[in-house]
Protein backbone atom coordinates (compact mmCIF):
# COMPACT_ATOMS: atom_id res chain seq x y z
CA UNK A 1 0.00 0.00 0.00
CA UNK A 2 1.07 3.32 -0.74
CA UNK A 3 2.33 5.72 1.97
CA UNK A 4 0.29 8.70 2.60
CA UNK A 5 3.46 11.37 2.62
CA UNK A 6 6.85 10.80 1.36
CA UNK A 7 9.13 13.54 1.34
CA UNK A 8 12.69 13.09 -0.63
CA UNK A 9 15.02 15.30 0.26
CA UNK A 10 12.76 18.11 -0.11
CA UNK A 11 14.73 21.40 0.22
CA UNK A 12 12.57 25.04 0.42
CA UNK A 13 14.02 28.26 0.09
CA UNK A 14 13.45 32.22 0.32
CA UNK A 15 15.66 35.44 -0.07
CA UNK A 16 18.71 32.98 -0.76
CA UNK A 17 17.79 31.42 2.80
CA UNK A 18 17.04 28.14 3.33
CA UNK A 19 14.12 27.24 5.48
CA UNK A 20 13.64 23.54 4.93
CA UNK A 21 15.55 20.60 4.38
CA UNK A 22 17.04 18.58 3.01
CA UNK A 23 14.28 16.82 4.83
CA UNK A 24 13.19 13.11 4.14
CA UNK A 25 9.95 11.88 5.65
CA UNK A 26 7.35 8.61 5.66
CA UNK A 27 3.69 9.05 6.84
CA UNK A 28 1.55 6.12 6.94
CA UNK A 29 -1.88 5.98 5.96
CA UNK A 30 -4.26 6.75 9.02
CA UNK A 31 -0.92 7.67 10.92
CA UNK A 32 -1.41 11.18 13.01
CA UNK A 33 2.30 12.15 13.43
CA UNK A 34 2.92 15.21 15.88
CA UNK A 35 5.99 17.73 14.66
CA UNK A 36 6.83 19.74 17.58
CA UNK A 37 9.52 22.73 17.51
CA UNK A 38 10.48 25.93 18.72
CA UNK A 39 8.76 28.93 16.56
CA UNK A 40 10.99 29.97 13.35
CA UNK A 41 12.10 26.18 13.00
CA UNK A 42 10.28 25.49 9.99
CA UNK A 43 7.26 23.78 10.89
CA UNK A 44 4.69 26.05 9.10
CA UNK A 45 7.07 25.86 6.12
CA UNK A 46 6.71 22.19 5.95
CA UNK A 47 2.91 22.03 6.18
CA UNK A 48 3.02 25.14 3.00
CA UNK A 49 5.14 22.98 0.95
CA UNK A 50 3.03 19.61 1.43
CA UNK A 51 -0.24 21.41 0.87
CA UNK A 52 1.44 23.32 -2.03
CA UNK A 53 1.59 26.85 -0.84
CA UNK A 54 5.29 26.84 -1.31
CA UNK A 55 7.34 25.58 -3.87
CA UNK A 56 10.19 23.54 -3.16
CA UNK A 57 13.22 24.76 -4.14
CA UNK A 58 14.24 20.66 -4.70
CA UNK A 59 13.47 17.42 -3.58
CA UNK A 60 9.76 15.66 -4.07
CA UNK A 61 6.38 15.40 -2.29
CA UNK A 62 4.53 12.28 -2.95
CA UNK A 63 0.84 12.07 -1.82
CA UNK A 64 -0.45 8.83 -1.79
CA UNK A 65 1.86 7.82 -4.00
CA UNK A 66 1.51 10.79 -6.97
CA UNK A 67 4.11 13.36 -6.77
CA UNK A 68 2.83 16.80 -6.39
CA UNK A 69 6.10 18.47 -6.09
CA UNK A 70 8.94 17.72 -7.94
CA UNK A 71 12.27 20.25 -7.37
CA UNK A 72 10.90 23.73 -9.52
CA UNK A 73 9.28 21.62 -12.63
CA UNK A 74 6.54 20.55 -10.83
CA UNK A 75 3.60 21.93 -8.41
CA UNK A 76 0.37 20.66 -8.19
CA UNK A 77 -1.75 23.27 -7.14
CA UNK A 78 -3.40 23.03 -3.26
CA UNK A 79 -6.97 22.31 -4.86
CA UNK A 80 -5.77 19.15 -6.87
CA UNK A 81 -3.67 17.93 -3.73
CA UNK A 82 -6.97 16.22 -1.23
CA UNK A 83 -5.43 17.91 1.25
CA UNK A 84 -7.40 19.90 4.32
CA UNK A 85 -5.49 22.53 6.35
CA UNK A 86 -6.86 24.13 9.66
CA UNK A 87 -4.86 27.19 10.28
CA UNK A 88 -3.90 28.57 13.93
CA UNK A 89 -6.67 31.01 14.84
CA UNK A 90 -9.12 29.13 12.23
CA UNK A 91 -8.58 31.98 9.95
CA UNK A 92 -12.39 32.27 9.15
CA UNK A 93 -14.19 35.08 7.04
CA UNK A 94 -15.68 37.25 8.94
CA UNK A 95 -18.41 38.34 6.38
CA UNK A 96 -19.49 34.42 6.06
CA UNK A 97 -21.89 32.61 8.31
CA UNK A 98 -21.21 29.44 9.18
CA UNK A 99 -23.90 27.81 6.55
CA UNK A 100 -22.63 30.06 3.60
CA UNK A 101 -18.79 29.18 4.71
CA UNK A 102 -19.12 25.40 4.01
CA UNK A 103 -21.09 26.60 1.13
CA UNK A 104 -18.50 28.40 -0.48
CA UNK A 105 -15.98 25.38 0.06
CA UNK A 106 -18.57 22.48 -1.02
CA UNK A 107 -19.05 25.13 -4.21
CA UNK A 108 -15.21 25.25 -5.12
CA UNK A 109 -14.71 21.44 -4.71
CA UNK A 110 -17.49 20.98 -7.33
CA UNK A 111 -19.99 19.95 -4.90
CA UNK A 112 -23.22 20.25 -7.22
CA UNK A 113 -25.42 22.75 -5.34
CA UNK A 114 -28.40 20.18 -4.63
CA UNK A 115 -25.83 18.15 -2.34
CA UNK A 116 -24.71 21.82 -0.04
CA UNK A 117 -27.64 21.25 2.16
CA UNK A 118 -27.31 17.63 2.96
CA UNK A 119 -23.04 17.90 3.07
CA UNK A 120 -23.45 20.39 5.54
CA UNK A 121 -25.62 19.08 7.55
CA UNK A 122 -23.33 15.87 7.57
CA UNK A 123 -20.42 18.76 8.89
CA UNK A 124 -21.99 20.47 11.39
CA UNK A 125 -23.46 17.23 12.74
CA UNK A 126 -19.79 15.81 12.55
CA UNK A 127 -18.16 19.03 14.69
CA UNK A 128 -21.49 19.45 17.05
CA UNK A 129 -22.32 23.10 15.36
CA UNK A 130 -25.78 21.55 14.63
CA UNK A 131 -28.33 24.97 15.09
CA UNK A 132 -25.58 27.39 14.39
CA UNK A 133 -26.07 27.83 10.97
CA UNK A 134 -26.90 31.04 10.67
CA UNK A 135 -24.23 32.67 12.91
CA UNK A 136 -21.39 34.65 11.89
CA UNK A 137 -17.57 33.64 13.12
CA UNK A 138 -17.92 37.09 15.63
CA UNK A 139 -20.34 35.47 17.80
CA UNK A 140 -18.95 32.16 17.53
CA UNK A 141 -16.71 31.21 21.06
CA UNK A 142 -13.14 30.55 20.44
CA UNK A 143 -13.80 26.84 20.65
CA UNK A 144 -16.83 26.66 18.26
CA UNK A 145 -14.58 29.14 15.84
CA UNK A 146 -12.41 26.09 15.03
CA UNK A 147 -14.42 23.36 14.96
CA UNK A 148 -16.09 25.49 11.95
CA UNK A 149 -12.69 25.79 10.83
CA UNK A 150 -12.29 21.89 11.35
CA UNK A 151 -15.85 21.62 9.15
CA UNK A 152 -14.04 23.95 6.58
CA UNK A 153 -11.17 22.00 6.29
CA UNK A 154 -13.49 18.71 5.85
CA UNK A 155 -15.81 19.77 3.76
CA UNK A 156 -14.03 18.58 0.19
CA UNK A 157 -13.58 14.95 1.57
CA UNK A 158 -9.37 15.66 1.91
CA UNK A 159 -7.94 12.35 2.95
CA UNK A 160 -4.81 14.22 4.48
CA UNK A 161 -5.52 16.86 7.16
CA UNK A 162 -2.66 19.20 7.77
CA UNK A 163 -3.09 21.19 11.29
CA UNK A 164 -0.83 24.06 12.34
CA UNK A 165 -1.19 25.06 16.16
CA UNK A 166 -5.13 24.76 16.21
CA UNK A 167 -5.05 25.02 19.59
CA UNK A 168 -3.09 27.94 20.07
CA UNK A 169 -6.08 30.24 21.22
CA UNK A 170 -8.01 28.32 23.15
CA UNK A 171 -8.08 27.65 27.16
CA UNK A 172 -7.09 24.12 28.70
CA UNK A 173 -11.16 23.01 28.77
CA UNK A 174 -11.18 24.02 25.09
CA UNK A 175 -8.59 22.26 23.73
CA UNK A 176 -9.42 19.04 25.95
CA UNK A 177 -12.99 19.34 23.80
CA UNK A 178 -11.34 19.75 20.22
CA UNK A 179 -8.94 17.57 21.04
CA UNK A 180 -11.77 14.54 22.01
CA UNK A 181 -13.42 15.69 18.44
CA UNK A 182 -10.58 15.31 16.51
CA UNK A 183 -9.95 11.93 17.60
CA UNK A 184 -13.36 11.05 17.08
CA UNK A 185 -12.68 12.97 13.40
CA UNK A 186 -9.61 11.20 12.37
CA UNK A 187 -11.09 7.62 13.00
CA UNK A 188 -14.54 8.20 11.62
CA UNK A 189 -12.93 9.53 8.04
CA UNK A 190 -10.03 7.24 8.21
CA UNK A 191 -7.88 10.13 8.33
CA UNK A 192 -3.90 10.70 7.90
CA UNK A 193 -2.92 13.57 10.30
CA UNK A 194 -0.14 15.62 10.34
CA UNK A 195 0.09 18.04 13.51
CA UNK A 196 2.67 20.88 14.04
CA UNK A 197 3.04 22.41 17.37
CA UNK A 198 5.10 24.43 19.78
CA UNK A 199 3.64 22.72 22.56
CA UNK A 200 4.78 19.17 22.77
CA UNK A 201 2.10 18.18 24.96
CA UNK A 202 -0.64 19.20 23.03
CA UNK A 203 -1.58 16.07 20.88
CA UNK A 204 0.65 13.95 22.56
CA UNK A 205 -2.72 11.52 23.56
CA UNK A 206 -3.61 11.36 20.16
CA UNK A 207 -0.20 11.06 18.65
CA UNK A 208 1.37 7.58 16.80
CA UNK A 209 4.58 9.18 16.91
CA UNK A 210 6.21 12.50 17.49
CA UNK A 211 9.07 14.71 15.43
CA UNK A 212 11.52 17.17 16.40
CA UNK A 213 12.33 20.05 13.95
CA UNK A 214 15.00 22.98 14.65
CA UNK A 215 16.03 24.87 11.82
CA UNK A 216 14.57 23.60 8.89
CA UNK A 217 15.18 20.00 9.99
CA UNK A 218 14.44 17.10 11.90
CA UNK A 219 16.14 16.52 15.01
CA UNK A 220 14.56 13.55 17.42
CA UNK A 221 11.48 11.15 16.80
CA UNK A 222 9.53 9.13 18.77
CA UNK A 223 8.74 5.66 17.14
CA UNK A 224 4.88 4.97 16.27
CA UNK A 225 3.24 3.55 19.58
CA UNK A 226 2.03 -0.18 19.44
Amino acid sequence: MTRAIELESLTVRAGGRELLGPLDLAVERGEHVLVVGPSGSGKTTLLRAICGLARPHSGRVLLFGERVSDGPRLLVPPAGRGVGMLFQGGALWPHMSVRRTLEFVLARAGTPRAEHRRRTGELLELVHLEGFEDRLPSTLSGGEAQRLALARALAPHPRLLLLDEPLGPLDSELRASLLARLAEVQRSLELTVLHVTHDPGEANSLADRTLVMAEGAFVAGEERKA
